[in-house]
């Protein structure tokens, strides 16, 4: 019999390295990653930069979400169920950006994570639109 993820007897997909951001992560992280989502909302950015204690109360964190807050543990965060991409607004209050984020995630140092994008980066060729390629 397959499970919802498609797997038999209920194995979870693992990827060597790598948290997984499934459906138990997303019910685990539900708090930090509303709480991130507020963000959007300058005001709520400002009430958590005033009182980051009363703001975390506010959404009811885990006490290892609000450690791994106020530590600025990225990778605590993810392991608490945060989305990566709900945590990049967080990244933001925090003087981050998605490249330092991404550097937390796999250990290597801003930079080299720069590089390694470079390395990996595919280049676009465009056309002018009034030529057109002929098969």
């Amino acid at each position: 019999m397959l499970n919802q993820t498609g797997k038999a007897g209920g194995e979870k997909r693992a990827i060597p390295g790598t948290l997984v951001f499934d459906g138990d992560a997303a019910q685990a992280g539900y708090a930090l990653n509303a709480m991130c989502y507020s963000f959007n909302d300058a005001a709520n950015r400002a009430a958590f930069a005033a009182d980051e204690e009363a703001y975390m109360d506010r959404f009811g964190l885990t006490p290892a979400q609000r450690e791994a807050v106020r530590a600025r543990d990225v990778i605590a965060m993810l392991s608490a169920g945060g989305n990566v991409y709900y945590l990049a607004k967080l990244a933001g209050i925090l003087g981050l950006n998605v490249q330092d984020l991404g550097a937390l995630q796999t250990g290597m140092s801003v930079d080299d994570f720069k590089a390694a994008l470079l390395d990996h980066a595919t280049t676009e060729t465009r056309v002018a639109d009034d030529e057109r390629i002929v098969a």
